[in-house]
């Protein structure tokens, strides 16, 4: 079947930048340190534009590993909390034998890994060394995701020196807001953790790891501007998201028209288990690809089973014939309903049609 050109293909969909354009350039400019610049520039092409022509390369730009389906919050919007994700997702770390056997087949071959997704990855007890080994190998970017509990300054110091390239951290609010939905952590702790981790970078000239952060936009919508005015001094790069429907509320969805995921040809995931998973939107393991204890990364990149919701996805609403596709945020149509002053400068934000923005719905 020949590619459809027509298709909407969205480029980091939910996920939107409180910052001003100067700081997201500067942002991507120290995302590119330590790489051969046309080396850089390749990866990022690959990664937007692979999808537009239905192009599979050889190995997937991005490999995502689990390295914890464990998490040490109950955040009140997240899957984690439900009977559904708690029926169907082992609370695990991955084995760190199969973790090298993956970096050892992918190293040289896939630009960049990412070191999270259902859990809290920082919880597994080789979490520094896993990071050392990508990059003892040759990955170039090696990132992560946190709610901050473990980063403290001294663990930093650790991921600096193991060779971190990106860390986005989760910090939904300011103050009491903030300890309601990240309990048990507490806001002035993580404050000064972020503070601590600024001033150790700007005393040792230290471009990497940047460090994004990250909020759901209801947590600060009464005050964006305090907000960004407080982390954006001590951070590279301040960002906000919608609520998803993680808990599966939703019944009245508007899709948008001619949608064909990006992620297939972006990025495969490993769970902790070691079963491959076409996307971050199978947060229950639904819909295993591939198991990485017994194929290559590259037998399940290129295998049946992926193919075959690759070719469903050129199809005119094709994505429609797989349950997780339909309860996917990504097929979702966004609408501009809400605006914010920041410094001056207009925020338009997006959200999901008919998907209430409210913490816990």
């Amino acid at each position: 079947m020949k590619p459809n050109k027509k298709k909407y293909i969205p480029v980091n969909k939910g996920h939107f930048e409180l910052d001003t354009d100067e700081r997201i350039q500067l942002f991507k400019e120290k995302m590119a340190v330590g790489w051969d610049k046309d080396e850089y520039e390749k990866y990022r092409y690959d990664w937007d534009n692979l999808p537009q022509k239905n192009v599979i390369r050889n190995y997937p730009p991005q490999v995502d590993i689990e390295l914890a389906s464990a998490c040490n919050l109950k955040c009140p919007m997240c899957y984690t909390i439900t009977d559904e994700f708690k029926e169907n997702v082992k609370t695990m770390f991955m084995d760190f034998e199969l973790y090298k056997k993956i970096i050892d087949e992918i190293a040289g071959k896939v630009y960049a890994l990412r070191l999270s997704w259902r859990g809290e990855s920082t919880l597994h007890k080789n979490f520094i060394e896993a990071i050392k080994y990508a990059k003892s190998k040759g990955i170039k970017e090696v990132s992560f995701l946190t709610n901050a509990a473990k980063l403290d300054l001294d663990f930093f110091k650790e991921l600096v020196n193991a060779g971190a390239d990106w860390i986005s951290i989760s910090a939904d609010g300011l103050r009491e807001t903030y300890n309601i939905i990240r309990k048990p952590l507490k806001y002035e702790e993580t404050l000064k953790k972020i503070q601590q981790i600024a001033k150790y970078k700007r005393d040792h000239d230290l471009q990497k790891p940047v460090i994004k952060i990250q909020t759901i936009w209801p947590a600060i919508r009464e005050y964006p501007e305090e907000y960004y005015n407080t982390f954006a001094p001590i951070t590279d790069m301040v960002a906000f998201n919608p609520i998803i429907d993680y808990l599966g509320k939703d019944e009245d969805i508007i899709y948008e028209k001619n949608f064909s995921c990006p992620q297939l040809y972006e990025r495969v995931f490993i769970g902790s288990n070691g079963l491959a998973y076409m996307c971050n939107s199978d947060e229950f393991g639904k819909h295993s690809i591939g198991n990485s204890h017994t194929q290559t990364i590259h037998e399940i990149w290129h295998g049946k089973i992926l193919n075959d919701v690759r070719e469903l996805h050129k199809k005119e609403n094709g994505f429609k014939e797989l349950e997780m596709c339909r309860k996917c945020f990504y097929p979702r149509a966004t609408e501009a309903n809400e605006s914010a002053i920041v410094n001056g400068r207009e925020i338009i934000i997006e959200n999901y049609i008919n998907r209430k923005q409210k913490v816990g719905e």
